[in-house]
């Protein structure tokens, strides 16, 4: 009894680590903690004047409308892919590789070759890594809400 007892408590606890360390993605077997940009100012501010960031890491940005999306690298320092996903969570568009961009409000833009709700920046090179094609379907971890 006090075994099964013990192993209960161990699986609750971890059960509790897990939901405590953020909210995360899974694309094609890879899952990536992920920032949450789910406003207009969090859209807006996305990754700009990060130095790095981690591998597994990624910002999600989630919107009200699937809809034709466009991004851009202003006072972004760090090489990213943009996928685009439609409302089902599916890979509609990539723009692989994208560079930095420091010329302010002359960077250029990336749209989604179709409509899109979910927007997932990670670094440059996971869409090829993880060799992406149109369909792949992102599935979202505890703590990814979808407005």
């Amino acid at each position: 009894m006090r075994l099964a007892a013990s192993l209960l408590a161990s699986s609750l606890l971890l059960a509790g680590c897990a939901s405590a360390s953020g909210p995360w993605v899974e694309l094609s077997g890879q899952r990536y903690k992920v920032e949450i940009a789910d406003d207009e100012a969090e859209r807006a501010q996305g990754l700009m004047f990060r130095d790095a960031m981690d591998a597994d890491r990624g910002m999600l940005f989630i919107h009200e409308r699937e809809e034709p999306q466009s991004y851009w690298m202003k006072n972004t320092k760090i090489p990213l892919d943009i996928l685009y996903f439609d409302g089902q969570r599916r890979l509609v568009s990539v723009q692989r590789d994208v560079p930095p961009c420091s010329m302010g409000d002359q960077c250029p833009p990336y749209p989604s070759e179709a409509p899109a709700r979910y927007v997932l920046e990670l670094n440059a090179g996971e869409a090829t890594r993880l060799k992406l094609e149109p369909g792949a379907e992102l599935q979202f971890g505890p703590g990814v809400t979808q407005k």
